[in-house]
């Protein structure tokens, strides 16, 4: 195997809000990675040399990324947004990528081409916050290191439906550790009410995209509050009384949600079109299969409903 191609002029600034991306999630690559499938590496090199200069379609989170990037124009003040290009291809056949980047005026400029390796070793050098992925070993592995991260699921990029970044959020194995989820899975619902119930007052613990969102509230804080070009929610299945813990445990972190849906198990889809959220992060892989039907959505493959 070749060995990676990193481009890391310098250290990342520690009030960055950090994004990794591989090329499938921002890109739509699915013609070029079933040719991969089908025919193999060689017949794979050929075509995207072949097709460099061929501009690729944007793909599901490429509106998710014009928009983080369009946040760095809005207030010189703010920490700086950064997107990383995280691929497995090689240097050669990731020119076509750097083209398509140019092409569309996004301000990429650090990446690493690891050409079949997996790419998630390079997801803590860069100082990622958040990674996104179409490949779930990538991300499982990004996980297991302390990132949150998530697989996209294939779909059509969705146009844009405002300027303000909209990103949403399950709790349980998401936000909060999964302690109450495996008391759900396990128990069954009346032992998990019961549960939330008597702990009403102590803080549930940090699921893997705790860090995410407290790196998005301080980016969110730079700006008024009645023109923030971020808006979070939390999308949830809890219901009262269930809803007092999930309150408290983000009032005594000291982060901000600006919505908070307790659905009662209800089908997320449709509150998140309604939401118009950029992207919806679920450890229940159904729910984000669903929410994919209406928004961007990645998978979060952490907790007892991913355990095994």
């Amino acid at each position: 195997m070749a060995a990676p191609n990193v481009h890391a002029p310098e250290s990342v600034r520690d009030d960055r809000l950090v994004v990794a991306i591989s090329s499938r999630a921002l890109f739509d690559l699915g013609d070029s990675h079933a040719l991969f499938e089908r025919e193999g590496l060689d017949a794979y090199r050929r075509y995207q040399i072949e097709h460099e200069d061929e501009v690729l379609p944007p793909g599901v989170a490429f509106p998710l990324v014009r928009k983080l990037l369009a946040l760095n124009s809005r207030s010189p003040a703010a920490p700086r947004v950064e997107v990383i290009l995280l691929s497995r291809n090689s240097g050669d056949t990731g020119l076509r990528i750097f083209n398509s980047i140019k092409h569309y005026g996004l301000d990429i400029v650090r990446a690493a081409f690891t050409s079949g390796a997996p790419t998630s070793d390079y997801v803590q050098p860069f100082g990622a916050d958040l990674f996104l992925s179409a490949n779930a070993e990538d991300v499982a592995r990004a996980l297991d290191a302390g990132v949150a991260a998530a697989t996209i699921l294939p779909a059509r990029a969705a146009g844009d439906t405002s300027a303000q970044l909209r990103i949403a959020f399950d709790g349980d194995a998401v936000l909060f550790g999964d302690e109450s989820e495996r008391v759900s899975h396990e128990q069954g619902l009346e032992a998990f009410h019961r549960l939330e119930a008597e702990r009403a007052g102590e803080p549930l613990s940090g699921g893997p995209f705790r860090g995410f969102l407290a790196a998005l509230c301080r980016l969110q804080a730079a700006f008024p509050a009645e023109d923030a070009p971020i808006r979070t929610a939390l999308v949830t299945a809890r219901s009262a009384p269930a809803h007092e813990r999930v309150i408290r445990t983000l009032r005594q972190w000291g982060v901000r949600i600006d919505e908070a849906l307790f659905l009662g198990g209800r089908d997320k889809g449709p509150f998140l079109k309604a939401f118009g959220a950029d992207i919806f992060f679920d450890d229940l892989r159904a729910n984000v299969e669903s929410a994919s039907r209406h928004v961007a959505a990645g998978h979060v493959p952490h907790g007892v409903r991913n355990a095994g």
